[in-house]
């Protein structure tokens, strides 16, 4: 099992071999984390992702980092939260597990996350937390040594330090 770290900071300053953006179905680029990886990483991003013809909610695809201190970005599209009702947990979860998996079938040790559909697409902090660690203390690695889940601002590294937490008092 890969060990799992939380930090605060901008994850497109991370030296890792994988960061994860939190897309749009299109992969063009959009607001938020994304916007600041597209901008980060320069304009072959895009070059890169205009051929995978987007990305279905709950899948991912990855591309080279570019000007990027990774390696790789690995794309995936978070669910927009309605009422928890509709599939969301479940999507959300696939993100995490479809951004490993192509982590591991790249050689990736180190992949970091961002707190995936919290921001614009609404999703509910606290649960979302929760499963992004649940998934990823489930998912069995080989390559992947370690996980990052790279925080906006303190609240949400607050909130993913009491999911790890009681994870690891259940595990």
């Amino acid at each position: 099992m890969a060990t799992v770290e939380i930090i605060e900071g901008d994850i497109t300053l991370l030296n890792v071999d994988a960061i994860v953006n939190a897309a749009n179905c299109s992969l063009l680029g959009g607001g938020g984390v994304d916007g600041a990886i597209h901008r980060a990483a320069g304009p072959e991003l895009l070059k890169a992702c205009i051929p995978l013809g987007g990305c279905k909610t709950g899948e991912a695809k990855i591309t080279p980092g570019f000007k990027l201190p990774a390696k790789f970005v690995i794309h995936t599209p978070g669910p927009r939260y309605k009422d928890g009702k509709h599939g969301e947990p479940e999507l959300l979860a696939s993100c995490y597990r479809n951004c490993l998996t192509l982590a591991e079938e790249n050689h990736c040790e180190t992949v970091a996350f961002p707190a995936i559909s919290t921001g614009v697409y609404g999703y509910p902090w606290a649960e979302a937390t929760q499963i992004a660690i649940q998934t990823v203390l489930s998912f069995p690695t080989k390559n992947i040594k370690k996980v990052l889940f790279c925080c906006f601002n303190a609240q949400m590294k607050e909130l993913y330090e009491q999911g790890l937490a009681n994870n690891s008092k259940t595990a």
